[in-house]
């Protein structure tokens, strides 16, 4: 039989850069206010942002369908919210891939183009996170491995809305740090909800972005990544002076 070799799992961690940015409140609030001028958006309107370059197996489609519910369900309940708004970062209309143009058919349609805002794909991620107040990570099936940008938002004290799928599962606390919501379409209908209920809940919001931030903090920073690398580094040593042929 063949024998695999062991496979070890060592999450990510945020760059000291990246942190210096989150933690600096000057900095913070000119990004936000630069991005959101960009954006034509005001200080108080709400900005649900996913960022991930533009494909099926992200979610976007799913998720501007659960941006959509999330309109007509505050209209319907007639709820007193700040304006809301969806924030696509990762788009790249050079490419005008079949997918990306039937996300703005969709938002044509539904005549939502005043409250869809899509952004080219860039490196340079921290200045949306300085403008936007909740996160959506909506990686389709098995999820995404990791999520580098789930743990980048949640430096900046942002709430996340993500898929109870792969390693999203395993940094977003359900409850605590954000909220988690299936997979497929039928997550559309509970990702519609959860954005209401965060849009309509302000304190929900801080105390998610602040319960987050303690945990990245706490776990995902550059230099954990560097002690559990050495741990596994340690161990395969170790082994391989018990076994020098295997």
């Amino acid at each position: 039989s063949i024998q695999m070799p062991q496979t070890y799992a060592v999450h990510l961690g945020n760059s000291k850069e990246l942190t210096e940015v989150a933690e600096d409140n000057v900095a913070r609030r000119v990004l936000r206010e630069h991005i959101r001028e960009f954006l034509g958006v005001r200080s108080e309107d709400l900005l649900f942002a996913i960022i991930n370059s533009v494909s099926r197996g992200k979610g976007q489609d799913l998720f501007l369908q659960a941006f959509h519910q999330s309109l007509q369900l505050i209209q319907h309940q007639k709820l007193k919210v700040p304006k809301v708004h969806a924030v696509v970062v990762g788009s790249d209309m050079s490419a005008q891939t079949k997918f990306e143009t039937q996300l703005r058919e969709f938002v044509a349609k539904n005549g939502i183009h005043d409250r869809v805002h899509f952004i080219n794909k860039t490196l340079a991620v921290a200045p949306y996170l300085a403008a936007i107040d909740v996160l959506v990570q909506n990686s389709q099936a098995r999820g995404e491995c990791f999520g580098r940008i789930t743990i980048e938002a949640m430096a900046f004290k942002l709430p996340v809305l993500g898929t109870a799928a792969g390693g999203t599962t395993e940094i977003v606390l359900d409850g605590s740090t954000g909220l988690l919501h299936p997979a497929g379409k039928e997550g559309v209908t509970p990702l519609a909800k959860n954005m209401v209920r965060l849009a309509s809940h302000v304190e929900q919001r801080v105390s998610m972005g602040n319960k987050g931030y303690a945990r990245v903090k706490e776990r995902f920073m550059e230099h954990h990544m560097a002690e559990r690398i050495a741990v596994v580094l340690k161990e395969v040593l170790h082994k391989s002076r018990q076994h020098p042929h295997s």
